[in-house]
């Protein structure tokens, strides 16, 4: 069951990490997109006043599969558990994390954007 879970955690959160990324891109996604990112730096920001900077569910209950499945020594990040394992490098979690940030930020500031413009341009 926690094999089968840890790939579900995989497609879910990789899909919706990439959906934040580039989902302002496509006019027929920008309204979702501007409520999952908006949740995302919720997450990370208001959540974050209690759980610690940065704090997404979706790992937490990620890292609780995979801690089942006998991993240990998980790093906080989602990206940089990932750009560790995609990349074989150990990256530096500062540089990770205020690149999540930024690209985090630019995809906000993106979908609202762009989702003003669709509402100017409907009215």
């Amino acid at each position: 069951m926690y094999l089968f879970l840890n790939y579900l955690f995989v497609i879910f959160h990789g899909s919706l990490t990439l959906f934040n990324i580039f989902g302002w891109a496509w006019k027929r996604t920008r309204r979702i997109h501007l409520y999952t990112i908006s949740l995302t730096i919720f997450s990370w920001v208001g959540l974050g006043l209690i759980y610690g900077w940065g704090y997404c569910p979706c790992t937490d209950w990620h890292w609780d599969v995979k801690r089942q499945l006998g991993e240990r020594n998980l790093p906080t990040s989602y990206i940089k558990y990932y750009a560790d394992y995609l990349t074989g490098m150990n990256w530096d979690p500062f540089v990770i994390d205020m690149g999540t940030a930024a690209v985090g930020i630019s995809a906000f500031l993106l979908s609202v954007w762009f989702n003003w413009q669709d509402w100017r341009e409907k009215s």
